[in-house]
């Protein structure tokens, strides 16, 4: 469900109170490990880590007026959603996939780049914040210029 708030403090402020503890939760574990120069900001109706025009000019090549996504974080009708671009492919998926039963007695419930969790308690904070701490944005920005946005 895509939310018009306007900040993630609004964002937070409009969820159920059965929902808000968790994403709350969710935000808190991706704020303490997300590397120095990605900046949180409302990116398409949901929590979003980006890249800032500051860092990289280009901005999104879909919309060059946004800045380059990379991770978000929403409250969807059936289930809560990590979104990590970092995740299409390649060594951060390799090593995510093989961390997820050191964490979790779930199935890993995971599309391209969305993980969904269907209860607070199936979220692995320890296991979000190594994600999130595993990709500067320089890193990012590299990765981002030589698969996607040549790919397009």
């Amino acid at each position: 469900m895509q939310s018009t708030a306007t900040s993630p403090n609004e964002y937070l402020q409009n969820l159920s109170d059965e929902r808000r503890p968790i994403i709350t939760a969710m935000r808190e574990a991706i704020l303490k490990n997300l590397p120095k120069g990605f900046e949180e900001q409302m990116n398409y109706g949901m929590l979003g880590y980006v890249v800032p025009h500051s860092v990289y000019p280009s901005g999104y090549h879909c919309d060059p007026k946004l800045p380059l996504p990379f991770i978000s974080l929403a409250s969807q009708k059936n289930h809560f959603a990590l979104y990590h671009m970092g995740l299409y492919d390649g060594e951060l998926l390799t090593w995510f996939r093989e961390e997820w039963p050191n964490h979790s007695k779930k199935k890993l419930d995971m599309g391209k780049c969305c993980i969904r969790f269907k209860k607070p308690e199936d979220v692995p904070m320890e296991l979000i914040g190594q994600l999130v701490s595993k990709v500067t944005p320089q890193q990012w920005i590299e990765y981002y210029d030589q698969n996607v946005k040549r790919a397009k």
